[in-house]
Order: C-alpha cells, then structure tokens, then sequence
C-alpha cells in the first residue's frame, strides 16, 4: 500500500511541473500572439493599397500584357506552404498540411505537375518523408518574422512563374481569425485576379505605366506571400495558446483524479492500521 502511495505522490508531483510549463508557454503564446495579430493588421493596408495602385494601372492601361495578369493552360502548379518550426501548436501544423495534401491529390496524378514551395521546419520535415521534392525551403524563422527573412522563396516562387518553370500559383496557409479559430486557406496568387473592374486614378507614370507596373506586380504577389506569413504567425500563436489552455486543464483535472486516489489509498491504510491494532490488542486480551 505504502508503494502505491508513492507511486501516486510522483504522478501528482509530475503532473504539477507539467502544468506549470503548460500554463507558462499559455503565457508566452499569448503575449507573443498579441504582436503577431498587431504586424498581421498592419500590413493589411499596405497590400490594399499596392492592390488599388496595381489596379488602377491594368485598368487604366490598354493592352496591357504581363504573364503575372495572364491565364494559360495549366500543364504545372506551384505551391508555397506556410507551416510552423516547432509543435505543440495544437491542430495548426497537420490541418495546412492536410488541406495541401487534399489538394494535391485532387488536382494532380504525377509529382511532375506541382512544384513545392516550404516555409518552416514542419512543413519541410513532411514533404521530405514523403519523398516530395522541395524547390526552395525557408526555416528558423523569428516570432517576427521580417520581409527579407521571406524575400528568397517569396521571389524565388514569382520568378518560377514568371518564367513558365509552372502556370499557377497557391498560397497554403492557416488565416487567423481569432485565438481559437485559424482556417486552413487555399489561395491563389498567380495569375492575378480580373482587374479590369479596379477604379482607375488619374495619375502620371514615369517613365510609364507598363514600366511602374512591372515592377509593381512582383512587388505586390511578394507583399502577399509575406502578408500569409504573418497570418501564420498569428494562426500559430493563437493555436499553441489555446492547445496549451486545454494541457492546463487536462492537468488540473489529472492531480484531482490523482488527489483523489491518494486520499482514498491513504485513508484505506489508516483504516488497516487500525484493525490490526485492535486486532493485536483483542488477541493479548
């Protein structure tokens, strides 16, 4: 009984550090959440208003021809998928993954029709047991990550399209919502949407409107890749926040369950204890 005491006091002690690190990285998510969520929301206008420029150019613009604004039949697709580093982020990390993986089944039957594009050591570690070749990678990211952090595979995925290396373009990443809800998005980036509806401005180009807008356009397919990093900075946080919320609870619940076994082993040894003495005493009687 004394061993099975024991054993319980162990469980309740290792229960209670476990706690403690679940509640502390709870902590950590959220703080880190909140500055994620404020550069996710800052870098909202910045891409409306690249949008609006760009816009206002291909309508404005007659005859405008550039392959980033150009369909074509699609005989290749790429994908940037945007995953975590690390774990314990709940669901976040496997629902992208999947929402990739279903998509790819889907739409393709030999590995020669998509090309891959990673961001984080997750995404990087499944495509590699799996044996799908990956273009470029980008790991280690910071929890606020900068635009150069990003800027390779982010122009290295326009440049690939841009040259024909593929005929499409999807970002894969988790949108953020809030703390408890994240979507697993499928987006596409390249081509372009019809933009022959955009408002069109009256401003003057130099040295003129083809010109600013092939600059413009990789620009602007850039600031988006970079916006869904953001997103998915977010979308992690506020996953690892809630999936570490959860830990503490299943933990609490563990050590009163736990508690409860101690208490009711400890009183059936006191109880023994009792009858033997009784029974000791009765016996010299």
């Amino acid at each position: 009984m004394a061993k099975g005491m024991r054993e319980i006091k162990r469980q309740i002690k290792s229960t209670q550090n476990t706690k403690q690190i679940t509640k502390a990285m709870e902590l950590v998510a959220a703080a880190k959440l909140k500055r994620a969520q404020n550069a996710a929301e800052a870098a909202r206008p910045y891409a409306d208003k690249l949008k609006e420029v760009v816009g206002s150019i291909a309508a404005g613009t007659k005859g405008v021809k550039h392959p980033m604004l150009q369909s074509r039949e699609v005989k290749k697709t790429g994908y940037l998928v945007i995953t975590s580093d690390r774990g314990l982020a709940g669901g976040y990390n496997a629902n992208v993954l999947r929402k990739v993986m279903a998509e790819i089944r889907e739409r393709h039957n030999s590995p020669k029709e998509y090309a891959i594009f990673v961001v984080g050591r997750k995404g990087r570690d499944f495509f590699r047991k799996r044996n799908m070749e990956i273009v470029e990678e980008v790991t280690g990211l910071s929890d606020s990550p900068t635009f150069s952090d990003i800027k390779a595979v982010a122009t290295s995925a326009v440049k690939n399209f841009e040259n024909g290396a593929y005929d499409e373009l999807y970002l894969v990443y988790s949108k953020f919502q809030n703390a408890i809800t994240q979507v697993p998005t499928v987006k596409r980036l390249l081509p372009m949407e019809d933009m022959s509806g955009a408002s069109v401005s009256n401003y003057e180009y130099e040295p003129s409107p083809e010109g600013v807008l092939e600059v413009l356009l990789p620009k602007y397919a850039e600031t988006l890749i970079y916006s869904a990093v953001l997103e998915g900075k977010a979308s992690e946080f506020g996953a690892r926040m809630t999936a570490m919320n959860s830990a503490t609870k299943n933990a609490t619940k563990m050590i009163s369950t736990y508690t409860l076994a101690y208490n009711r082993a400890r009183q059936a040894s006191i109880t023994q204890e009792i009858s033997e003495i009784v029974a000791g005493a009765n016996a010299q009687s």
